[in-house]
């Protein structure tokens, strides 16, 4: 059986693939702040939720520990976790909340990679998919905090699959613009743009996403999809200003 490690399992995108992953017969650990998301997230006889600050080393240490001890082996990490953190131009920017936004957001994909990693490496390698952003390409105004960890995921990523080469470790990142969650549900109604404007923007629904990560992962490892972006058709990426 197929082994995964879901982050910000607890709701919207992580939800969604976790419950894609466990319907395709993965056998999935469910990671998030909130015990009784993760409970709600969970279906099936092959899940473990674990509560997990995955900023905090130790609980993403025992996270994976978890792991190793009920499944033995690690096939798949979905760095999902994350947050859009503080907003407003950079001298608004309060410093405990660009750091914390740092900890979730890169340390945090860091960490679970970090402990992935070491997992995978002892049966012959496994993957690793990043939760990046069209934030990855292109920032929103007053999006600073946010905007800086997911261009650093794509070094994160591209550095995970360069060190990954020589243990069969796959590395890839999925970019995802204005899926429909409760994290973006504001979004519908009204988004900041680069005029200064305040405008509504299409979304679509998050099953695609897990779609698109479902197809990620059932690659064979000598294949990769190093870099995939999702958005809304018809939503201001292309030409955003």
């Amino acid at each position: 059986m197929r082994t995964a490690v879901v982050t910000g399992a607890g709701s919207g995108l992580g939800r969604v693939v976790a419950r894609a992953l466990l319907a395709d017969g993965w056998a999935v650990a469910l990671a998030g702040r909130r015990p009784e998301a993760l409970t709600e997230t969970a279906t099936g006889e092959h899940v473990l939720a674990v509560p997990t600050d995955v900023g905090d080393e130790a609980a993403v240490a025992a996270l994976f520990a978890a792991v190793r001890e009920r499944w033995g082996r690690l096939d798949l990490l979905v760095n999902n976790a994350g947050g859009f953190g503080p907003s407003g131009t950079p001298d608004e920017i309060d410093v405990s909340a660009w750091r914390a936004t740092v900890d979730t957001n890169l340390t945090g994909a860091f960490l679970c990679a970090r402990e992935a990693f070491a997992l995978m490496r002892t049966h012959g390698g496994g993957r690793i998919i990043n939760n990046g952003s069209v934030s990855a390409h292109a920032p929103r105004p007053g999006s600073i905090a946010y905007t800086a960890t997911k261009h650093a995921i794509t070094g994160l990523t591209k550095s995970l699959s360069l060190d990954g080469r020589a243990f069969g470790i796959a590395c890839g990142q999925i970019d995802i613009g204005n899926a429909a969650t409760d994290m973006t549900a504001g979004i519908a109604t009204g988004a900041r743009q680069a005029d200064g404007s305040v405008r509504p923007e299409p979304t679509f629904d998050a099953a695609h996403v897990a779609d698109a990560v479902r197809y990620m992962a059932d690659l064979p490892l000598d294949a990769n999809v190093q870099f995939l972006t999702i958005t809304a058709t018809a939503m201001p990426f292309i030409g955003r200003g």
